[in-house]
């Protein structure tokens, strides 16, 4: 059926996959806007609606009303059904649709998922899209687990559990959303071990992007991971470990924040901020009381993001890496870009300056337009909000409910973007060069 109408409008991977975002934002709009879906019984507003719908479709987190007191369970179960159709990918449900009715998958259909999960070949793309459903299942499964256990203690089973795969889900999506109340996110368990470590967990693996999960959980037969697996996990690891070392430094005196923690306390609140800022829109430290040292930190995380074929956004950390190699390069005076003894293609780095250039555009632009529709905020609060919202993160400063009509519109095009942009951009760059049948001559200018 698919296929059918792709065919009918001569659509092409990347227009398919901004309409289909855009169809899932408005069926999520359209069922949140409906009575039954917020405890009032009157229904969000149309903006609201749409603002809530673009943020779980796009797995971001921002939020203009309070997810735990504002919806009914029928509008909850609506946003985690956008969330995991927005991480995962709709092409993967088709994917999975079409498996159990054993229908067979059409190149174009191959076609659309490779850009869904943003791969750079069709080869094997059915076996990772089952693959990324089975690790989707058994993840998703263990996380609610271990959350519903610990939540059971503080609450009444059923609730527990309910709130357990919520929050499971919620996270491994690198959404964000919670149920806490009050937009206090996960304040109240800062200290705890199991919930930090936990979400922590989640948020990584599904950060890393599936490829990588996939060739880790090959590894005890192929022993060998491949140079994207290799720069993503290294460029994670120093960026997690970064961040909480960063964090831990400029918040431990901070009497808001660190310093009435216990040392464990402020390792876990660190570690949570740290990797929570990468793609995810929890927080177990109240972000309006951090430093604006420790701000800006975050501003740089969420602007990286997380990695390919993820569920998270951001530049993505691939790319992150390649500028810096070319950097480094350039700096020793090397024509190559190496990593791993293996040699980086110019085009690589010329796609990686594309996107990052192209995203600080949006950020640049989004931000100084915010700062004169939206009286009364500072700019490191706009700067963060829009960061934020172009890495589907999720994190704020407390301005989302107080953003005016035209702020919370181009906020959600912001987001928008983030999830579905940057995939689209990747895709077109990934495409065969046409032939240059002449080449101008060269020509010298001053740099630096």
């Amino acid at each position: 059926m698919l296929t059918k109408l792709i065919n009918l409008f001569h659509l092409d991977p990347p227009k398919v996959l901004v309409i289909g975002f855009a169809a899932i934002i408005c069926i999520g709009m359209l069922l949140l806007h409906l009575p039954i879906a917020t405890v009032d019984g009157h229904g969000l507003h149309w903006i609201d609606a749409l603002f809530t719908s673009t943020s779980a479709t796009c797995v971001t987190g921002l939020v203009v009303v309070d997810t735990g007191t504002t919806f009914t369970t029928f509008g909850q179960i609506v946003i985690l059904a956008l969330i995991q159709v927005g991480g995962l990918g709709f092409m993967t449900f088709a994917t999975l649709f079409a498996l159990l009715t054993r229908k067979r998958i059409s190149l174009r259909e191959r076609l659309l998922l490779q850009e869904s999960l943003n791969q750079v070949s069709i080869e094997g793309i059915v076996r990772l899209a089952k693959m990324i459903l089975i690790f989707t299942a058994v993840i998703e499964l263990a996380g609610a687990l271990l959350l519903s256990v610990r939540f059971a203690f503080d609450m009444p089973l059923g609730k527990a559990i309910y709130f357990g795969f919520f929050h499971s889900i919620s996270n491994f999506n690198n959404a964000g959303f919670d149920l806490m109340g009050h937009f206090n996110s996960l304040t109240g368990y800062v200290e705890d071990p199991l919930v930090s470590l936990t979400i922590c967990a989640l948020v990584i693996l599904g950060g890393i992007g599936f490829l990588v999960m996939s060739e880790l959980y090959n590894y005890r037969h192929a022993k060998r991971l491949s140079l994207h697996s290799k720069v993503v996990l290294s460029t994670t690891g120093l960026l997690v470990f970064g961040g909480t070392l960063l964090i831990f430094i400029l918040e431990y005196n901070n009497a808001k924040t660190l310093e009435p923690l216990s040392m464990l306390g402020k390792f876990l609140g660190s570690l949570y901020q740290s990797v929570a800022a990468r793609t995810d829109g929890s927080n177990t430290l109240p972000i309006g009381d951090l430093r604006q040292s420790t701000l800006f930190v975050i501003i740089l995380l969420m602007f990286i993001g997380a990695s390919p074929g993820s569920t998270g956004g951001g530049i993505k950390t691939t790319t992150f890496a390649t500028l810096i190699g070319a950097v480094v390069a350039q700096i020793k005076g090397k024509e190559d870009v190496i990593f791993f003894r293996q040699r980086i293609l110019p085009n690589m780095i010329y796609k990686s300056l594309t996107v990052t250039m192209s995203a600080l555009f949006l950020v640049i632009v989004v931000t100084m337009i915010l700062t004169i529709t939206e009286t009364g905020t500072s700019f490191l609060q706009v700067l963060f909000e829009t960061t934020s919202a172009f890495g589907t993160v999720g994190l704020s400063m407390g301005i989302t409910p107080h953003l005016t009509l035209f702020g919370k519109c181009l906020i959600s095009l912001t987001m928008f973007i983030g999830r579905v942009g940057t995939l689209t951009i990747a895709f077109a760059l990934a495409q065969r060069k046409q032939k240059e049948y002449f080449r101008y001559p060269k020509g010298k200018i001053m740099i630096g």
